[in-house]
């Protein structure tokens, strides 16, 4: 290798909010944050919830100049929000989205409508290949009664997978986004564990921003204070994590976040804190973490601790597909009983009976509705149903791997 083996990489990761004709002062702050990555110059820029791709064309058009190569990824209904901005040439890219992703008709929430993913841009940066994952997990809402907590936790699952089979011919592995977890819960664990990924926060030499790292502060002013209730420091949910796979090490020098509004600004670039890490990437002899392996210890008791929650959502699951299979067959018979009081109530006309055409279709049409409903969910929950027990079983087989090596 010629010239300087060290990289210093600067990398900034935001979930940004951009949800068209929803988000409160959306264009304003996309302009915000093209402003800031123009002025601070930025190696890679990490980009959730941009769900209106004219503001990533936006963005694009604006950043041009400082940022050559760029991604949108595209998913769900409404898309996946992910996007990327490189100095660095792209060589690829690839999207993954999670098997669960929520519920349709919890409309309120609107996961399912993204296709919540993950997005890799294998990148080239001189000094090596980068592995660029850019994701985000189901949001989690309540804490107290997590209904979402098995989706979050397959998501989790599969991210650590892709990241295994999808990272092995980079030098170095990057992953940013909004987790949705909090540092210690099991999901981060198993993520972390299982990929060997570090986190930025946990190994930065230096830190500046929010207390503890947070990125879901009570004093934004586009932040639900009544969620961070439990959390007056507000919650760590974004995340850069790392790690050198083959003869690189890497090390955080520098991790910042956002504290609140825009330089000069009376509003913060989105509801989350941005985080930006200075990486130094050097190449040497052999790292010291040179395969994506396993990393903690105790991995087994976090598998072991996923899979027991990823079962009370399998047993959920199949209740709800229980109910709504008895919901479909008892439309089914109303209907079934709607057409033989018809026939006999035809047969009547001949007698001079009348016959109720209002009444019967309206329940008719109601049995009908009830029907489709009941089958369309029965489906989503046997399918949710089989992702679970997939999952389950490859957790399963993996504690096993875990136990019986020596």
């Amino acid at each position: 290798m010629e010239g300087d083996p060290t990289l210093r990489l600067r990398v900034f990761d935001l979930n940004c909010w951009a949800i068209r004709y929803l988000s409160k002062r959306r264009q304003e702050r996309v302009q915000l944050i093209g402003d800031v990555l123009r002025r601070e110059g930025f190696d890679l820029v990490l980009l959730q919830e941009v769900w209106s791709e004219r503001d990533y064309s936006d963005l694009k058009a604006k950043l041009g100049g400082c940022y050559p190569f760029s991604h949108y990824f595209r998913s769900g209904v409404i898309g996946s929000g992910l996007c990327v901005f490189s100095r660095f040439p792209i060589l690829d890219t690839l999207l993954y989205q999670y098997s669960l992703n929520g519920y349709p008709y919890m409309l309120q929430h609107g996961d399912w409508f993204c296709g919540k993913s993950v997005g890799l841009v294998p990148a080239w940066g001189g000094h090596g290949r980068f592995a660029l994952p850019s994701c985000q997990l189901h949001a989690e809402y309540c804490r107290e009664k997590d209904a979402y907590l098995p989706h979050r936790l397959v998501q989790a699952w599969e991210l650590a997978q892709f990241i295994r089979h999808t990272s092995k011919a980079a030098d170095v592995v990057l992953l940013g986004g909004d987790l949705n977890m909090h540092p210690e819960d099991v999901g981060i664990r198993l993520l972390r564990g299982w990929t060997g990924l570090r986190d930025a926060f946990a190994e930065a030499t230096r830190f500046e921003g929010c207390e503890d790292g947070c990125t879901l502060v009570p004093k934004n002013c586009f932040t639900v204070k009544s969620e961070l209730l439990p959390f007056p420091l507000g919650i760590r949910i974004d995340y850069i994590l790392y790690k050198a796979v083959s003869s690189f090490t890497v090390k955080c020098e520098e991790l910042k976040t956002t504290t609140g509004t825009a330089p000069g600004m009376d509003i913060p670039f989105s509801d989350h804190e941005a985080v930006m890490a200075t990486l130094c990437i050097r190449r040497q002899g052999q790292a010291a973490d040179a395969t994506l392996g396993t990393s903690e210890p105790m991995l087994a008791d976090v598998v072991t601790e996923a899979r027991t929650e990823v079962g009370v959502g399998l047993r959920a699951a199949q209740r709800q597909r229980y109910s709504t299979g008895r919901m479909a067959v008892l439309a089914l018979l109303l209907l079934l009983v709607q057409a033989a009081a018809a026939l006999g109530a035809l047969a009547g006309l001949a007698a001079g009976q009348p016959f109720p055409k209002l009444s019967f279709s309206l329940l008719a049409f109601l049995a009908i509705g009830v029907l489709l409903l009941a089958t369309g969910l029965h489906l989503f929950h046997t399918i949710e149903v089989k992702m679970l027990q997939g999952t389950e079983e490859q957790m399963r087989m993996a504690l096993r791997a875990l136990q019986e090596r020596p």
